[in-house]
Formats: C-alpha cells, sequence, structure tokens
C-alpha cells in the first residue's frame, strides 16, 4: 500500500512541473489517502500483530 502512496506521489510531482494543476490535486489527494489507510493499517498490525513464540 505504501507502494501506490508513492506512485501517486511522483505521478503529482510530475503533473505539478509540467502544469497539469487538477490532475496533480488529485493525484496528490490520492496519495494522502492511501498513505493514511497505510498508517492506520500499520499501527493496527503493530498492536494486534503474531506475538512471538517463547524460547524454551
Amino acid at each position: 500500500m505504501l507502494r501506490w502512496a508513492l506512485t501517486f506521489l511522483i505521478i503529482a510531482l510530475i503533473a505539478a512541473v509540467l502544469g497539469f494543476g487538477q490532475l496533480e490535486g488529485a493525484a496528490m489527494y490520492a496519495a494522502k489517502i492511501v498513505f493514511f489507510v497505510f498508517l492506520v493499517l500499520f499501527v493496527v498490525s503493530l498492536i494486534t500483530g503474531r506475538r512471538g513464540v517463547p524460547l524454551q
């Protein structure tokens, strides 16, 4: 999911350099949403993640 956020960020940066304002805004908005969804899922997976098996 982080890869998608980075992809949208790169698309937004290229669109901004080329002067496509609306495309840049949409891609940046999508990158923000995907990044925050990634952060939420990452934190949830850290909290409820697999517990390590104790050494015997």
